[in-house]
């Protein structure tokens, strides 16, 4: 994402979460962040119109993902997977140990999505979003951060 497709990603933010839309300077403050601790990715049709966007913020060895929203138009087409894939990819190339995420509790879509991807419930935040009021579900993924191995008890001593 740059600059250039804030317009389109402020137009599709304002219809996706009416209630609590980042504001056109939030979105480019995170923007201006990039690649050092932000990366944002679009998502576009086959005639390029933007149709769903995700962020991502990493550091200190953890990630958090900051949002994703796809066109309703365009739900159920495994846009949201992709994003979210992009966002686990770079997360990893980050050397992030684990992901972590809020979403809204009442999102059951959103939420099995997340657990499909490895994601588990690590909390809840009572009243997060405002001003509904609703409470945010807290999740968390680990990340594989090298080659996998296996400790056994040996002591050093030969037989």
């Amino acid at each position: 994402m740059t600059e250039a497709d804030l317009p389109a990603v402020l137009v599709l933010e304002r219809e996706l979460f009416p209630e609590d839309a980042w504001s056109e300077e939030m979105l480019a403050g995170e923007l201006a962040d990039q690649p050092r601790t932000r990366h944002y990715v679009i998502a576009e049709s086959g005639d390029g119109e933007i149709v769903g966007y995700a962020g991502l913020f990493a550091a200190g060895g953890q990630a958090d993902v900051q949002t994703i929203g796809v066109s309703a138009a365009w739900r159920g087409a495994g846009i949201g997977a992709a994003l979210l894939e992009r966002l686990l990819d770079e997360a990893g190339r980050r050397h992030s140990e684990a992901v972590f995420l809020e979403v809204r509790a009442d999102n059951p879509p959103a939420i099995r999505l997340y657990e499909r991807y490895g994601f588990v419930r690590a909390g809840l935040r009572k009243r997060y979003y405002q001003p509904s009021g609703v409470d945010a579900v807290v999740m968390r993924r680990e990340l594989r951060t090298g080659p996998s191995r296996v400790t056994f008890g040996f002591t050093g001593e030969k037989r």
